[in-house]
């Protein structure tokens, strides 16, 4: 009696997306290969600064690990098993029953498929950085910071300005990660690239408009940051469909947004666990139904959390909506103050009844 044999999925992205998406599969039974270009992490920007995982999020990468454990502490065993590397110019096919395309916001599998769908730029760009203060614990600058942010390390600090906006938390091992959120010109990337790495004239007049803008603690914090780089902040118009015949997109490929409703990482690993619930249900050869099935519950969430986090930055950068005043941090009433929080978010707290 032969066994029937298990249904291939080629993954395009190494990113969380991806990664996600490669746990749901395996526990689906299904075969995974993960592609991933980058052999390192992009020079000149601090990786990984920070991610927020909301419940079920965090519910669901449990589920995933051997050790759910290890999600609470501090830092994570990592290690890789590598034989080889070469690089040549050899072209390898690779034969699978689907395509998974968690290739980011500038994927190249979605612009095969919708090739006028653009990035739209919102105006304005992220100045980021984080501040490693292992050994200075008791230095001017941490000892002040706690004093202004005296519940730094358990909340998340947004700093309200004319035009612009802050964001300021701890991460373990005893780091500071900062954002500060200014209007500019649509920066000159390099290819594939959201990130740009500041000159020191650049970072230098930015530590100038900082001391007109804000706290001096949080403006030392910044002053003493290592290497602080610019983030293009980017999403674009959603999509109609987010799968063709066989090629599927997850994460940041299928709905670039900004980053101010803490969405990015937990639509990723959300679209992670309904797609690997949809194959389990439909099998491998009713997989349209599935990527239908898919689609259908993920289009609908993803496009109002996608216009939402486009409406909240419009509201803290000052800039014009249609239906309201400019936000005016010192003049902003309670009810102009209540759109602004985190639960308003559309879905918030709504959970796929295929993951129930």
């Amino acid at each position: 009696m032969s066994l029937k044999k298990k249904p291939k999925a080629l993954i395009v992205g190494g990113s969380i997306a991806g990664v996600s998406c490669a746990h749901t599969l395996v526990l689906t039974g299904w075969n995974v290969l993960v592609v991933e270009k980058s052999c390192a992490p992009p020079t000149g920007s601090q990786t990984g600064a920070g991610l927020g995982l909301d419940p079920l999020s965090l519910r669901l990468i449990q589920s995933w690990i051997q050790d759910p454990e290890l999600l609470h502490q501090t830092t994570l065993p990592f290690t890789i098993d590598q034989a080889s590397s070469h690089e040549t110019n050899e072209v390898i096919e690779i034969i699978g029953d689907l395509l998974i395309a968690a290739d980011g916001c500038l994927s190249s599998i979605r612009q095969s498929f919708v090739p006028d769908h653009k990035l739209r730029y919102s105006g304005y760009c992220a100045w980021r950085g984080v501040l490693d203060f292992a050994g200075n614990e008791n230095s001017e600058t941490i000892i002040g910071i706690r004093k202004e942010y005296h519940e730094l390390g358990k909340c998340l600090y947004f700093g309200l300005g004319s035009g612009t906006h802050t964001v300021l938390y701890e991460l373990p091992n005893r780091r500071l990660n900062w954002i500060w959120y200014v209007h500019q010109p649509e920066p000159d990337l390099k290819p594939n690239s959201m990130t740009m790495k500041a000159s020191s004239d650049m970072i230098q007049s930015m530590h100038k408009e900082a001391e007109k803008m804000w706290l001096p603690e949080f403006v030392r914090v910044i002053r003493e940051t290592k290497e602080p780089f610019i983030n293009a902040i980017n999403d674009s118009e959603p999509l109609e469909k987010i799968y063709w015949d066989n090629v599927v997109l997850v994460g940041d490929a299928a709905h670039p947004t900004t980053p101010h409703a803490l969405r990015s990482t937990n639509m990723s690993v959300l679209d992670a666990a309904v797609l690997g619930q949809c194959l389990k249900k439909w099998g491998a050869e009713d997989l349209q139904f599935a990527l239908e099935e898919y689609q259908s519950i993920r289009l609908p969430v993803v496009r109002k959390q996608v216009l939402h986090a486009r409406r909240m930055g419009r509201i803290k950068q000052g800039l014009v909506l249609p239906d309201r005043q400019l936000f005016n941090p010192e003049t902003a009433n309670p009810e102009e103050c209540h759109e602004l929080q985190q639960k308003l978010m559309p879905f918030f707290t709504d959970v796929p009844s295929i993951l129930l």
